[in-house]
C-alpha cells in the first residue's frame, strides 16, 4: 500500500461502517466519549432479492436510497464530523457500468440460475480441480467468473457491490483484495488478476477494476451528502469488503488452534492460515482460500445456513403462520431430535417451498416427512439446527485432516451466535468447547480496520493491530 494513502485523521474521530447483508443492510456510527468507543446502529433496512421476469436481482436503487437515509441520520448524530466511511458486504455479486459510471441494470443475485449453463461451459475449458489450484477459490456456481460469462455485454466495466457503493459515493472503481479473491479470477500465487484464466475464459481484462489492499483510501465523499457539515472531509475506505473477512478481523481473540463458524445466511466453517492450501483433499472437501484482512487466508468451506430457516419462515408467513425466531428456537428446544439431512443438498440452496424441500430430503434418507401444518414449525426448526450441527462436525473433521492438526475450540460469530440451541448442538456434535462472538462482527471488523489504518504511520494492517482494536470495540470482551 502507498503510505501516502493512509488516513492521517486521529483515531478518536467519528466513523461509519456500512454492512450489506443478504437479509438486511445496516449503517452504524462509531463515536467516542473520551477514550471510550461507542457503536450505534443508526439505520437498518430489510433486504432480499426480487424476481424480475425470469431473473433474480437485487433492488439496488432501493438499497442505496436506504443507505443514503442512514448516512443522513449518522451525519445528524455526529455534527463534529465523520472521518471515514467503509463498506463491507456479501461477495461475488457486482454491477455493470456504462461509460458514465452508471449501472446498466440492477445486479443479479448469486442464486439466479443463469450460471448453471455457464458453469458447465467453463468446466469444458478448465476442470474445477485445475481452477481451484490456480485461483484457490472453490469453483462454486455462484462465483463471479460464472456470472460474468453469462452477461450479454462482457466488455462493460464492473465492480463488486461493496466497492460499488463507495464508487457511487465518490471513490474510484476498485476491487478490494479480500473481495477479489472470491471472484475465482485471482491468481492465488500473485494476488492479482490471473491473465491466464482471463484469456482461457475469454473475459475482457479491461473490464476488471484494479485490485487494492484492504484499508486503502479510495477517495473523498462527494455529491449532495458532502454538503452536510459532518461530511465535508470524509474519506472513503475499502475495509475487508467481503463481510466474512471483516467479521474475522472483528474477532478479538487469537484463532491459533481454533475454528470459526460465521453463522448467517451461509455458515462458513474454517480457520486462518498463513499459506493457501490447494490440495486435492481441500478441493474435494469444498474448502476455499479467501484473502484475510491482515495477510494470510481465511480457509473455510461454505455450508448452508440460516437461509433454510428464513425460507421456511417466509413460507409459513404466506400461509398466515408468522413466527418470531426466538419463540421458534425456544419451542424447538423441546422437540425430539429428528435426525439430520444434508443441508448442502442443491434444492435447499434455492428459494421456494422450503418445508417441502426439507421433507423431500427426509424421504431420500428413509425418514418420515413432517406434516407442514400449524404447530409443527418447531419440528422443522429442530431438523434444521440438528442438520447444521451435524454438518459442522463433518466440516471440522475435514479441516483437521487437511491441516493435520487438531482443532481445540470453535468460535461462532454472526447472527447464529445468538442461537443458544444451535450453539449447544454444535458442542454436542463436535465434542469441542464453543465460544460465541459478536453478532455484528462484520461491523466490528470494519471499524477495526478503519482505526488500525488511521493508527498506522504506514497504513499497514497487522493481526495484532486488528485484535487490539477489535478488543477495544467489543462490548464486555
Amino acid at each position: 500500500m502507498d503510505p501516502s494513502s493512509h488516513s492521517s485523521t486521529p483515531t478518536r474521530a467519528a466513523r461509519i461502517a456500512i454492512d450489506l447483508g443478504a437479509e438486511s443492510c445496516r449503517v452504524s456510527l462509531l463515536s467516542w466519549q473520551g477514550d471510550t468507543p461507542r457503536i450505534e446502529l443508526i439505520h437498518r433496512l430489510p433486504n432480499g432479492p426480487i424476481h424480475d421476469g425470469y431473473s433474480l436481482r437485487w433492488p439496488f436503487d432501493r438499497i442505496f436510497a436506504g443507505l443514503e437515509e442512514g448516512l443522513r441520520k449518522a451525519a445528524a448524530a455526529a455534527p463534529e464530523g465523520i472521518a471515514s466511511i467503509a463498506v463491507d458486504g456479501w461477495a461475488v455479486d457486482y454491477v455493470r457500468l456504462n461509460a458514465a459510471g452508471e449501472p446498466l441494470a440492477n445486479p443479479f443475485c448469486y442464486r439466479d440460475e443463469r450460471t448453471i449453463a455457464t458453469k458447465k461451459r467453463a468446466d469444458q475449458l478448465i476442470s474445477a480441480a485445475d481452477l481451484f489450484r490456480k485461483a484457490g477459490a472453490q469453483p462454486l456456481r455462484i462465483n463471479t467468473l460464472y456470472q460474468l460469462l453469462a452477461d450479454p455485454d462482457p466488455s462493460a466495466p464492473w465492480v463488486n457491490l461493496p466497492e460499488y457503493v463507495l464508487h457511487r459515493l465518490g471513490g474510484r472503481r476498485v476491487a478490494e483484495y479480500t473481495n477479489a479473491t472470491h471472484t475465482g479470477l485471482v491468481d492465488i500465487a500473485t494476488g492479482d488478476w490471473s491473465r491466464e484464466l482471463l484469456s482461457l475464459l475469454d473475459i475482457p481484462a479491461d473490464a476488471l477494476p484494479p485490485i487494492v489492499p484492504t484499508g486503502t483510501v479510495i477517495g473523498q465523499l462527494i455529491g449532495p451528502l458532502a454538503d452536510l457539515s459532518a461530511f465535508r472531509n470524509t474519506q472513503l475506505i475499502v475495509p475487508a469488503c467481503h463481510d466474512t473477512a471483516s467479521a474475522i478481523a472483528g474477532i478479538s481473540t487469537d484463532l491459533d488452534g481454533a475454528a470459526y463458524i460465521c453463522s448467517g445466511t451461509w455458515s462458513l466453517v474454517g480457520t486462518l492460515i498463513h499459506q493457501p492450501i490447494t490440495s486435492r483433499e481441500a478441493f474435494e472437501a469444498g474448502f476455499t482460500n479467501q484473502g484475510a484482512a491482515a495477510g494470510g487466508f481465511c480457509f473455510h468451506t461454505n455450508v448452508n445456513g440460516m437461509w433454510i430457516l428464513k425460507q421456511c419462515l417466509e413460507s409459513w408467513k404466506q400461509d398466515g403462520r408468522a413466527w418470531e425466531i426466538p419463540a421458534l428456537i425456544a419451542q424447538a428446544e423441546n422437540c425430539d431430535s429428528p435426525g439430520s439431512i444434508p443441508v448442502d443438498a442443491p434444492p435447499l440452496m434455492l428459494d421456494g417451498d422450503m418445508p417441502e424441500h426439507l421433507n423431500d430430503e427426509l424421504r431420500k434418507i428413509g425418514c418420515a416427512p413432517i406434516d407442514n401444518h400449524a404447530g409443527n414449525e418447531p419440528r422443522f426448526a429442530r431438523l434444521i439446527f440438528e442438520s447444521l450441527a451435524s454438518r459442522y462436525k463433518s466440516a471440522i473433521a475435514s479441516l483437521e485432516s487437511i491441516l493435520d492438526r487438531p482443532i481445540r475450540r470453535i468460535h461462532i460469530l454472526g447472527g447464529g451466535s445468538q442461537n443458544q440451541l444451535l450453539t449447544r448442538l454444535t458442542a454436542q456434535h463436535t465434542g469441542l468447547p464453543v465460544e460465541t462472538g459478536n453478532v455484528e462482527s462484520s461491523t466490528i471488523g470494519n471499524f477495526a480496520i478503519q482505526l488500525a489504518v488511521a493508527d498506522s504511520p504506514s497504513g499497514k494492517l497487522t493481526p495484532e493491530s486488528l485484535r487490539h482494536w477489535a478488543k477495544s470495540l467489543t462490548p464486555n470482551p
